[in-house]
């Protein structure tokens, strides 16, 4: 695991990175232009498909609207020269290096500008008494398991619309280079107030070495999946695996799954706790699916007992299970308990029927990793620029070589994936599915993932029936679902 300890680092505007240096197992280096050619090279892909009109604001939001520097194309929120920026950043699975990339690269343009970087960990605890005190950072990239309920301050936080009207570094406008939906997102009462800046494409991630070995083909429906684990058996391999503290990630997939059949008659009530949603006939079939492998011997025994990352390797390095269901962030995480020749490719989450409400290319999709911009900024305009620079073409490629995941910059990842045979997938995934992908989020919103975990242990172990994981995971619906206590969102 990283070092995530907290440190300060400042990013003085004459620092340039020569060149971008990958880690890990399949370790190389490439050059920052190199990278951006081979990111524009491609076709933008899925385009928001917003009538919004282009250009933006002309001026900054700094000092109650007052430009502090000149407003031109190059410079649209008026960031003051010889000015500070202050960026608090979570430094977690992606630590900070990707915002010190866009620091460099924001100081060809800003010469006489400072970016002071600051890592945090704990971002409620250490970012609330500045709010508090009228003194936030000028960007907060709010991610974690501490990090500060977006209820609390939003009306504390800028409007971000001027950035996604104003060019990029590469003179387009920044909104027509995101994919598509992924702004929503960040919309609270109409106000666009964070820009999230990671695509996470969730589904089942396989071995296309493995596969081609034997002419087998990714699955799309339930009863592909079935079939696929009796031609596992057969070569003395398992479907699936689990480990302990995973063991909700199958719990994704069958939301996902049973979403992709029902659509939003399944979605909605699922994330409004509404009484009876996990008895749905969607659901009810995925559950059931998922149990008639189970008792077929579809899972590779002893998962409750073992680590999440050991069962992760049982698929990745040993090659004992077939499929592991998962988000996109899987090869960064096994990227040293992967076995050479794996390549690691993700493919849709299969459907109950081939009559769904989705199609087959239909994904689960989730724009992450927060940026907001605190109104009480001592630098909003340099904040904003900031953002600006992370969505330009060069930073949202640097970050995908780096990190092995998009960002919501379309194009910016070569066919091959930088050599990452998952990131190449994720990318076709995106594109395939258009505008055919949906997300729900009410696990994390009421923090029921801890509970949920040994009900799905039980249900993986084979110690459980359909009818008892329905009831389990019902009751604890309808006690949150009726606690005052626990303020809720209503979604539509």
């Amino acid at each position: 695991m990283a070092d995530t300890s907290p440190t300060h680092r400042s990013v003085g505007v004459h620092i340039s990175r020569g060149e971008i240096t990958m880690t890990g197992t399949n370790s190389r280096t490439f050059d920052r232009r190199s990278v951006l050619r081979a990111g524009t090279g491609l076709p933008l892909g899925v385009l928001l498909a917003s009538c919004a009109s282009g250009g933006g604001s002309q001026t900054s939001d700094a000092d109650d609207g007052e430009a502090t520097g000149p407003v031109d194309p190059d410079n649209p929120f008026g960031v003051s020269a010889e000015s500070a920026v202050e960026a608090v950043i979570f430094n977690g699975g992606y630590n900070v290096d990707y915002v010190e990339f866009a620091a460099e690269v924001m100081a060809e343009g800003f010469p006489d500008v400072t970016v002071d970087i600051a890592p945090a960990t704990h971002l409620a605890q250490e970012m609330q008494p500045r709010f508090v005190a009228g003194d936030p950072p000028d960007l907060i990239q709010n991610s974690g398991a501490n990090s500060i309920g977006m209820i609390q301050i939003l009306d504390q936080l800028a409007d971000l619309d001027d950035i996604v009207d104003a060019p990029n570094l590469e003179g387009e406008t920044i909104r027509d280079t995101l994919y598509e939906g992924t702004l929503d997102s960040g919309v609270y009462d109409d106000r666009l107030l964070a820009i999230n800046y990671v695509v996470t494409v969730y589904g089942l991630w396989y071995s296309k070495t493995l596969f081609d070995e034997h002419g087998w083909q990714p699955p799309v429906t339930w009863d592909d999946l079935a079939e696929l684990g009796r031609l596992a058996q057969e070569e003395d391999l398992y479907l699936f695996c689990w480990g302990q503290e995973s063991a909700t990630y199958y719990q994704t997939l069958v939301i996902d799954s049973a979403i992709k059949e029902g659509g939003d008659e399944v979605r909605l009530p699922l994330e409004n706790l509404e009484d009876g949603c996990w008895s749905h006939p969607a659901v009810q079939g995925v559950m059931t699916a998922l149990k008639e492998i189970i008792d077929a011997g579809g899972f590779l025994p002893g998962g409750t007992g073992t680590h999440f990352t050991a069962a992760q390797a049982q698929w990745s390095q040993e090659q004992q299970a077939l499929l592991y269901p998962a988000g996109s962030w899987i090869e960064n995480e096994m990227r040293e308990h992967t076995v050479d020749g794996f390549e690691m490719t993700g493919t849709p989450t299969p459907s109950l029927t081939a009559d769904g409400a989705y199609p087959a290319a239909g994904i689960h999709s989730t724009p992450e990793v927060p940026l907001l911009v605190p109104a009480d900024g001592a630098n909003v305009a340099g904040g904003k620029e900031l953002i600006r620079t992370m969505l330009s073409q060069e930073a949202a490629a640097n970050f995908a070589a780096e990190k092995l995941a998009p960002t919501v910059v379309a194009g910016t990842v070569p066919e091959d994936g930088f050599g990452s045979t998952a990131l190449a997938s994720q990318t076709r995934m995106i594109e395939a599915a258009g505008s055919d992908v949906y997300t729900w989020s009410f696990v994390q919103r009421y923090g029921l993932n801890q509970e949920h975990l040994p009900i799905w242990n039980s249900f993986l172990d084979g110690r459980s029936t359909v009818a008892q994981l329905t009831e389990d995971l019902q009751t604890i619906t309808d006690r949150v679902r009726e606690d005052d206590a626990v303020e809720k969102i209503p979604v539509t």
